[in-house]
């Protein structure tokens, strides 16, 4: 499917990832594959320098393959992974503070890496490239 680059794309994504799924006899790769599907399609969204994404997804004989097209050819650029201990977590008053987001993203592609079996980054020509990731059922 192609998508115009909006700030609903992510949404509709997941919406379509978790309905064939669940077509597809797959319901439980939903919350994995959606949450795969959000990372990828907000980045395409976000990074792009064309007007539009395109996805594509398939059913293999053990498991899915989902990949978001974006006409950027800068490559992913995988954030360091963020942890965390239950006994660290207190309120920030900051975080509502105009600017608070700065050195928050980057977080997407170590999800991704987390909950695909495996996942990368093919170019295409003239330009852009296929960010994939695999999840087996």
């Amino acid at each position: 499917m192609t998508f115009r680059t909006a700030p609903t794309v992510p949404g509709q994504v997941r919406t379509l990832v978790e309905l064939r799924l669940v077509e597809w006899g797959l319901a439980g790769l939903v919350d994995d594959v959606t949450l795969i599907a959000s990372e990828l399609a907000t980045n395409a969204v976000r990074h792009t320098s064309g007007k539009e994404i395109r996805v594509r997804f398939t059913r293999e004989p053990h498991g899915v393959l989902l990949k978001v097209w974006d006409g950027s050819d800068a490559m992913p650029v995988r954030g360091r992974a963020v942890e965390t201990a239950s006994d660290a977590a207190v309120p920030d008053a900051a975080a509502l503070e105009p600017g608070h987001q700065v050195g928050t993203s980057g977080r997407g592609l170590p999800i991704v890496e987390a909950l695909a079996h495996r996942w990368g980054v093919t170019p295409t020509e003239p330009n852009g490239k296929w960010t994939w990731a695999r999840v087996l059922a």
